[in-house]
């Protein structure tokens, strides 16, 4: 009888270690899979009743970098990725009746991309200067993070093949609010400059944002592969 009862406690352990064993390996399966996934946070900057920076011929830029987004999306969708984008209309990620709409705003962003942790965040932007022959994408990411300096360099690659007249490079930045909070590679893409008239008008262009669209999309699939 002692030696069926040793014999039984001796099976139960080894159910009991297997059973553990393929929990530990459904754990690692997850993570990795969570760290693999192709999921990109786009992030169209201002809306509602934050218009952004204001073009020459009055040109919104709350609305080109919700068209520049939406293009965005469709090609990376297109091309098999997973896409969350924090908004998909005219407005403000804020409640009505807060103090500071935009600073939350800005935090209900950074909600969405932390949530949901993707590969990299990629927010749209238009810039403005005080010279209107000022012109040129350029990318921004946060001067303390390898991997956001990383996807910076592989769209503004993309970018300089696609406006070849464009000699802007990367740029690090650490006041940034969105750059600092987010726990992902995050990187700002201002477009073009809306003070300068001849590129506002481009960046109005249906066509041109197409091709202004594909070409963030390439250097996002181009870093999220690596």
């Amino acid at each position: 009888m002692k030696r069926i009862m040793e014999l039984l406690f001796a099976l139960a352990v080894l159910a009991g270690l297997l059973f553990a064993g393929d929990k530990v390996r459904t754990y690692v399966s997850v993570q990795q899979e969570n760290v693999r996934r192709n999921l990109v946070v786009l992030d169209p900057g201002h809306g509602g009743k934050d218009p952004g920076k204001v073009g020459a011929d009055e040109e919104l830029e709350k609305d080109i970098n919700l068209a520049i987004s939406l293009k965005v999306r469709e090609k990376l969708e297109e091309d098999g990725m997973e896409v969350v984008m924090t908004r998909e209309e005219d407005v403000m990620l804020s409640d009505g009746d807060a103090d500071n709409k935009k600073l939350e705003d800005l935090n209900s962003r950074i909600d969405i991309i932390n949530e949901q942790q993707p590969a990299i965040a990629v927010s749209i932007h238009q810039n403005s200067y005080s010279d209107p022959a000022v012109r040129g994408a350029q990318v921004f990411y946060f001067t303390h993070s390898d991997k956001g300096k990383q996807a910076a360099e592989a769209l503004q690659k993309e970018l300089l093949e696609f406006d070849q007249e464009n000699t802007r490079d990367i740029k690090a930045n650490d006041t940034y609010y969105l750059l600092k909070k987010t726990e992902v590679p995050t990187v700002i893409v201002e477009c073009g400059f809306l003070s300068c008239p001849g590129e506002a008008e481009l960046l109005t262009d249906e066509a041109y944002q197409e091709e202004l669209a594909g070409a963030i999309a390439k250097g996002i699939e181009s870093w999220v592969v690596k």
